[in-house]
């Protein structure tokens, strides 16, 4: 291979889509545990066993739907998963009427898990602050881009796995079209990798607005930028499938409610 044949070689996907998961039983019961102003969030399962909603069923059918009407040659080739069982049932929901399904790549990826919470997992607000006061006080001052709580991860540390899964990406899918489905906090986190933000700028948008459930955030590979062309944003938080099929819009965070500022 020539010098100039290796600076034309393309780096990227030609297509990503960052999905979050449809409504969750656990978003359903974190907001009635708000609602009663509960310390605790009362649920069943483990987070990574938690279930769709049937809402965030009929969330993830109507997306489905939404990819099952692109041509062919436009629908995803691999598609990557958080474990974590309210993304991966909506994963599977949204492949099932693509065109290419027997040689659709699937993969269940760990990096893309749920940002880990630790001792804060299952509770609410007021539950927070009322059993750690000192870790509240702790997140307030250091903000929750850097805050880590014991047992749990930062936002940066959630960076960090996913600048792997970029490395994989680019290592092994490039001119595929890679639709990954994951949680809120992942696709915050990889905007503030492809879009090259910096903490103030993707905390503003995080405090702007929740990440819909079933919401599309795309890229497109563009061969103007840059040297070798690099991923352009094409949507943001995108809901119109959800709206056609009038599927209600839901986008109560995953997270303990004191994570958001």
């Amino acid at each position: 291979m020539s010098a100039v044949d290796g600076m034309d070689e393309q780096k990227w996907p030609d297509a990503v889509w960052l999905v979050r998961h449809g409504q969750s039983a656990g978003n359903v019961a974190r907001d009635a545990a708000e609602a009663a102003a509960l310390h605790f969030i009362d649920i069943e399962w483990r987070d990574v066993d938690t279930p769709l909603s049937s809402l965030g069923c009929a969330q993830a059918d109507a997306l489905g739907r939404w990819f099952a009407a692109m041509p062919a040659a436009e629908q995803p080739s691999v598609v990557l998963t958080s474990p974590y069982a309210r993304a991966r049932a909506t994963a599977e929901r949204l492949v099932a009427g693509l065109a290419e399904r027997d040689g659709l790549v699937f993969h269940q990826d760990e990096r893309l898990r749920e940002k880990e919470f630790g001792i804060l997992d299952r509770l609410t607000k007021t539950g927070i602050v009322h059993k750690y006061p000192e870790l509240a006080e702790q997140r307030r001052h250091v903000g929750k881009f850097y805050f880590r709580p014991p047992g749990g991860e930062s936002w940066c540390d959630v960076i960090l796995r996913l600048r792997s899964v970029i490395e994989t990406v680019t290592r092994e899918y490039r001119r595929e079209r890679v639709l990954i489905v994951s949680h809120q906090v992942i696709v915050n986190c990889f905007r503030y990798l492809l879009e090259r933000l910096d903490e103030q700028r993707i905390l503003a948008i995080d405090r702007a607005a929740d990440v819909p459930n079933c919401s599309v955030t795309s890229y497109a590979f563009d061969r103007s930028l840059g040297r070798r062309g690099k991923l352009a944003a094409r949507l943001t938080n995108f809901v119109a499938p959800l709206e056609a099929a009038h599927a209600p819009i839901t986008a109560e965070p995953d997270v303990p409610a004191a994570a958001k500022p």
